[in-house]
């Protein structure tokens, strides 16, 4: 084995082969893609012959630390010969990251920082916010996505059950639309995201999972539907669009009335947003799709999960003085899920620590 790369996504370490496929085509070198669960990374690294290993590259450090697999790496680590150049990219340093640094790299690094000191983004790409009450969320949506039809659009949502839900509704409504998260095969994962690729125009709808490293090629629209978990993943989902030299793209985010002041925590992190207005909803919109939910078990069920696990989600952001779960109005909210009359929520649930999927 000549060298080693580790990133935390199956969608980056396919797109990473896919690469190399390019690269050695007309090189007389083999390659290999390893995709799964931190355990079968490593039982399977620890079977090849690594005594030749001449590079180490851990892509997207900070993510892999951020998914807990801080061990894990440190074992894959310790197993690799000493005499080795290592390559480490993370898109943010804290010490964590910093503490791998010092593990996997010698004592004398060289640190290569890409920064803009006036922004945190790319010139070429347009950025807003708009303000919707949280009960018209899924009328605003269809607006977006109805403007937006002839373009490339990747939709972010805080947990998989949402994304089930919202990709079931426009698939019914015979809408161009893919959906990728972290419960998914890795079958169903590598064709959404190939197909994705290869689109001039749809949705995806997907988790976080998609918000690092991934070179989707033009695409036109970021939409934040549920909130990011901080300013740094606010910068890392707008970053899968205006990619390459010259290029242009556009990102909005929906925000209730009570969380514009998340606005001013961007302009901190040097990212500024325009106000955007898409227009009025229709009342005929919410009527159909509340008609749905009503009328379709299975939509009722999908409804049902992904407004739970919506509002689990929102309990636990980790920014609680704009994000706070308190300032929810239940039944507001629930509408937004196609329920006419609030289901029952058992508070209880709601503070329970769940896996988390992405």
């Amino acid at each position: 084995t000549g060298s080693i790369i580790l990133s935390p996504t199956r969608e980056l370490a396919l797109q990473t082969c896919e690469v190399l496929k390019k690269l050695l085509a007309n090189i007389d070198l083999s390659y290999c893609l390893i995709v799964g669960g931190e355990k079968k990374y490593k039982d399977t690294t620890e079977q090849f012959n690594c005594s030749n290993l001449k590079c180490l590259v851990v892509d997207e450090a900070d993510k892999l630390l951020e998914a807990g697999f801080e061990k894990h790496i440190t074992g894959i680590i310790k197993l690799l010969p000493k005499n080795r150049q290592t390559v480490l990219f993370s898109a943010t340093i804290d010490s964590q990251v910093e503490n791998l640094a010092r593990l996997a790299l010698r004592s004398d690094p060289v640190h290569v920082l890409v920064t803009d000191d006036q922004k945190s983004t790319v010139s070429g790409l347009q950025q807003g916010y708009c303000i919707c009450p949280v009960e018209q969320r899924l009328q605003w949506l269809i607006m977006v996505l109805k403007r937006s039809k002839k373009k490339k659009v990747m939709v972010f949502f805080s947990s998989c059950k949402s994304v089930d839900f919202h990709y079931e509704i426009f698939r019914r409504w015979k809408a161009s639309v893919t959906s990728i998260h972290g419960r998914l095969s890795q079958a169903q994962r590598k064709l959404a995201y190939l197909k994705f690729v290869e689109a001039k125009k749809g949705a995806l709808f997907c988790t976080d999972v998609a918000a690092r490293g991934l070179d989707i090629p033009a695409v036109d629209w970021i939409v934040q539907y549920d909130p990011p978990s901080d300013p740094k993943e606010y910068i890392h989902r707008v970053g899968r669009t205006a990619r390459g030299l010259n290029k242009l793209g556009n990102a909005v985010i929906l925000l209730r009335p009570e969380e514009e002041e998340f606005t001013q925590f961007l302009k901190m992190e040097k990212v500024y947003l325009d106000k955007y207005n898409f227009g009025d909803p229709s009342p005929e919109l919410q009527d159909q799709f509340e008609d749905m939910i009503e009328n379709d078990g299975v939509m009722k069920t999908l409804a049902r999960k992904a407004f739970l696990t919506f509002l689990r989600c929102y309990q636990k952001h980790p920014m609680k003085e704009i994000f706070n779960i308190k300032t929810l109005d239940l039944k507001a909210t629930a509408k937004a899920f196609g329920f006419r009359k609030q289901p029952d929520v058992d508070f209880c649930i709601l503070f329970i620590t769940f896996p988390t999927y992405r």
